[in-house]
């Protein structure tokens, strides 16, 4: 199974929230969640903000569909407004770890996809989540794309940091 917790870029840091308004005159902003986790944000310390840098978080509170972010030196709505549309992003370090078998779809995108035999087959370009199982779509050198669904019976060995996945195809698996 695989969350979508976030985006990566090349620097390591993780989309986690998108400021979407001031809230009151103290210098609250209000944070559409774009993780699956929102209750991270009571345990962050600190968060990177684009074209900021990095804030300590003073206080995180539910509100609706949004959370409420009280960030150190931003005082007044006037600072919080300059902070509209802005991406709020976290550290690998500070990810929600994922029990054995779970993976973030950004380290799944990226993989090179290899059969049984050992013949590689592709690079995970995307993963599409239609419903009971996600879906793994891998482009292949000359050929047309190949879907691969993310069940036990297909995907035998994920081995992120060998940046690998092995399959059992289902033409393969009779």
């Amino acid at each position: 199974m695989l969350l979508s917790a976030a985006n990566m870029s090349k620097t390591e840091l993780i989309i986690v929230g998108k400021i979407v308004a001031p809230h009151g005159v103290r210098g609250d902003v209000r944070i559409v969640p774009l993780t699956e986790f929102p209750d991270r944000f009571h345990e962050l310390k600190t968060v990177i903000v684009d074209d900021v840098g990095q804030l300590k978080l003073e206080t995180a509170k539910q509100h609706n569909k949004f959370i409420l972010l009280k960030l150190a030196g931003i005082d007044n709505m006037n600072d919080a407004e300059r902070l509209r549309d802005k991406l709020i992003k976290i550290e690998r370090k500070d990810l929600v770890k994922l029990p054995e078998g779970k993976y973030y779809i950004f380290d799944i995108i990226g993989l090179n996809v290899f059969n049984e035999t050992g013949e590689l087959l592709g690079v995970i370009t995307e993963v599409l989540q239609p419903g009971s199982n996600d879906v793994y779509v891998v482009q292949q050198e000359g050929k047309q794309d190949l879907l691969i669904p993310a069940i036990k019976q297909v995907v035998k060995k994920i081995d992120i940091s060998g940046k690998q996945m092995v399959v059992k195809l289902q033409e393969e698996m009779d």
